[in-house]
């Protein structure tokens, strides 16, 4: 039976299973997932009118082997994280209806704070940064799918994830310490890979005065992120080229490993808060983060002695591929977040929050080719990103003119956003030192800046019966574009300006006491991003080429979600669809045979299709927790009159949208102390090309399905001593999302807190 089906039917059993009332005489000893909190989550306080999953601190503890903080939403329905390796800093948010390229098409929020990157959209710059949280700081994390909220940009298409950070309310000290072993075999690399994790807080209340300090290092090891490769006969005199092909079935020989990265990445975080009054509080929040980074490569090549080799010397050739996966990376970031917030039983509220992202330093620098059989020229090239940045302003208010729980709550608010790209190549006399910079390579910088307003009304027609609409009007505009090609051609770009209203509608009926149906419809309007307008990079052997001229993409995303409450869980069924038209997608050519990436606005795409979610405690006996998902997606083009490909797309599927993915985590409590729990997750392939021309499975480059287990045991001691071990896809899965993905890891935990 195929997985996908074996999938559906174990999810299906599960939720027939959950869905019986709980033997007489029970005894209930553990809560739902969705606890009830003292502080409102955003969807609570605002209404927001979205389907939503979340996760707290106590049952992370418990299910998931937490190395990142990405990790948090590794079982979460329908949502997939590009975690190349531990430390992994371009861990892209994969939702429903987008795919793992699609940095900008999700929100990513920790507090008040937006740590998605939407300065890109894309598998790279685009990630959000998830290393400004620490995964000891996290005190819950909930996901909100569709872009039905009008409080959120259209960048919400595919969802908002919301990760809210713990403020202590007496004097603790914590201690965490992480340690991750992977083995790993491919081709001709075999190696053990090790991360060493430490996690340090200290927090207070006191009086009307709180504070949380924060810190964590992470230093780790990964496997080969790429693979070195050759399309033609191994270089003369040299043996150890290993016959392969590429995802589209061309020969594509491998000749060694790329991307063995080393990461050493520093996380400071500071929470400060006062109460000016019972109801009003004023936070502020810092955080640094550092990443020391450097990328090695091994050659299977030998030369007629037996030595190791690059093969070829010069700017062309081998010797060109394995310069390209060398390199090192310097960065320094740091952010702030100022809040103002009131928390009231009257008819008003209101939340202010500005924020700044700041690269205070972002080098890449590498070599530009090899000079022997294995060492690397002086002279390269060095990337720069300093002085990158982004702030963001949100004010929004909450009237209710009956008071709390009247017939009528309406939501209000305004926002403006700036990001500013700088991105400058140049080439250098040494590029492990930089000592000065011989001239510019590439460049490409220019700024983009939102505003909006915004309206929502929630409106209980009836006790059962809920209706919430909004509107979102947007206004953005770009300035002071520069693009500046390898060939030496400067391009100043014109000013540009759109502007889009997006309506918002949900209605949703408690037709029974357990049940409950809601029917949701929303527009959204996705400008473009900085990075697709203005950068210009070269990877290796392939350009992506920057398009100023692109217009937005316009969603129009459906939801009709059925939910049954089970007391110690729930089962949901979500029917979805999203059209867009414009979508912006990078599209592959060759340019003087060169292959090149541009991107181009897609004429219409469609993603429609079905998730099932269910969870439970204390299923059939107590301590036995289910839960578990299953989506399907039917995604296809209807439309690219841009394409000059010269094959098929129309009726193609959507790049990097899987037909099915599916969840499944059992966690068994045989005691107070003990938690243990066996997941599964599994999703199909994808395609990365709008023809679907990529059909090679378990090669460099190729995404393929995946079905991987996952197991952990977490003793708690007492309140003060905790720990875990863990093993991440225990059966040793082999397979590959562009990069080779992690095989069998282990995985070792011990916390204090006094």
């Amino acid at each position: 039976m195929p997985i996908h089906r074996t999938f559906g039917a174990a999810l299906l059993v599960a939720a027939s299973v959950l869905s019986v009332p709980a033997m007489a005489g029970e005894t209930e000893t553990s809560l739902p997932d969705m606890v009830v909190k003292e502080t409102a989550t955003m969807a609570e306080k605002y209404k927001l009118p979205n389907t939503t999953e979340g996760i707290a601190a106590a049952k992370l503890a418990d299910t998931v082997n937490v190395v990142d903080t990405e990790d948090a939403v590794k079982y979460m329905p329908s949502l997939f994280v590009r975690k190349r390796n531990n430390g992994d800093t371009q861990a892209i948010l994969a939702t429903r209806t987008w795919g793992i390229n699609s940095s900008a098409r999700s929100l990513v929020y920790a507090d008040d704070i937006p740590i998605s990157a939407l300065i890109a959209n894309d598998n790279s710059r685009g990630g959000p940064r998830w290393g400004l949280v620490a995964p000891e700081e996290i005190s819950r994390v909930d996901m909100m799918y569709g872009p039905f909220a009008a409080a959120e940009a259209g960048n919400s298409m595919g969802g908002i994830l919301r990760i809210v950070t713990r403020t202590p309310d007496s004097f603790e000290v914590t201690g965490k310490q992480t340690e991750s072993f992977q083995t790993f075999s491919l081709y001709g690399t075999r190696d053990t890979y090790r991360t060493d994790e430490t996690s340090a807080s200290v927090g207070d209340k006191i009086g009307k005065f709180a504070f949380f300090l924060s810190a964590n290092n992470a230093n780790s090891f990964s496997q080969p992120l790429t693979m070195v490769t050759n399309t033609g006969a191994a270089p003369a005199g040299t043996t150890g080229q290993i016959t392969a092909v590429n995802k589209s079935g061309a020969p594509t020989n491998v000749i060694g490993a790329g991307g063995l990265l080393h990461t050493d990445m520093d996380t400071i975080k500071a929470k400060f808060t006062y109460d000016l009054t019972p109801e009003i509080q004023a936070s502020y929040i810092l955080g640094y983060w550092q990443n020391h980074g450097r990328s090695r490569v091994e050659s299977y090549l030998k030369d007629a002695a037996g030595n190791a080799t690059y093969g070829t010397t010069g700017t062309g050739g081998t010797g060109k591929s394995f310069a390209s996966s060398n390199y090192i990376l310097e960065q320094a970031h740091t952010t702030h977040a100022l809040s103002l917030k009131s928390d009231t039983k009257g008819n008003w509220d209101f939340d202010l929050v500005a924020t700044h992202y700041q690269y205070d330093r972002d080098t890449q620098t590498q070599p530009g080719y090899t000079t022997g059989a294995a060492t690397f020229s002086n002279s390269g090239t060095f990337t720069q990103m300093d002085g990158t940045n982004w702030s963001t302003v949100d004010v929004k208010g909450i009237w209710r003119p009956e008071g709390k729980g009247g017939a009528h709550e309406a939501s209000f608010g305004a926002h403006y956003d700036r990001y500013i790209l700088v991105n400058t190549t140049y080439t250098t006399a040494n590029w492990q030192t930089v000592s000065m910079p011989n001239g510019v390579y590439t460049d490409g910088r220019g700024n983009t800046q939102t505003s909006a307003l915004w309206l929502q009304d929630v409106w209980k027609i009836v006790p059962d019966v809920k209706a919430t609409i909004g509107g979102r009007y947007e206004y953005w505009n770009t300035f002071d574009g520069h693009i500046l090609d390898s060939t030496g051609i400067s391009t100043n770009t014109r000013w540009m300006n759109h502007s889009a209203f997006s309506p918002k509608a949900s209605l949703s009926w408690d037709f029974l006491p357990e049940w409950s149906i809601t029917g949701s419809a929303a527009k959204a309007t996705r400008f473009p991003t900085a990075s697709e307008l203005y950068q210009i990079t070269t990877a290796a052997s392939t350009a992506s080429i920057p398009n100023p001229a692109l217009a937005p993409e316009r969603a129009k995303s459906y939801e009709l979600a059925l939910e049954r409450d089970l007391g110690e869980g729930k089962v949901r069924v979500s029917l979805f669809q999203e059209n867009v038209n414009k979508a912006l997608i990078s599209q592959s050519t060759s340019v003087n045979g060169t292959p090149t990436t541009v991107f181009t606005n897609v004429d219409e795409i469609r993603n429609r299709g079905v998730e099932l979610a269910a969870q439970k405690s204390n299923v059939g006996i107590d301590g036995l927790d289910l839960s578990g998902s299953v989506t399907y997606v039917d995604s296809e083009t209807l439309s690219d009159t841009s394409w000059a490909g010269g094959t098929q797309v129309e009726g193609k599927r959507v790049p990097y949208v899987p037909m099915w993915r599916g969840t499944l985590v059992t966690t068994f409590r045989p005691t107070e102390e003990w938690a243990l729990t066996a997941a599964a997750r599994y999703q199909g392939k994808m395609s990365s090309t709008l023809d679907n021309t990529d059909y090679v499975h378990h090669v460099y480059g190729a995404f393929d399905p995946f079905f991987v287990v996952d197991l952990r045991a977490h003793y708690k001691c007492n309140d003060n001593l905790e720990a875990a071990f863990g093993v991440d896809n225990v059966n040793n899965a082999t397979y590959w999302e562009f990069h080779p993905f992690p095989q069998r890891t282990f995985i070792g935990e011990l916390k204090m807190k006094l």
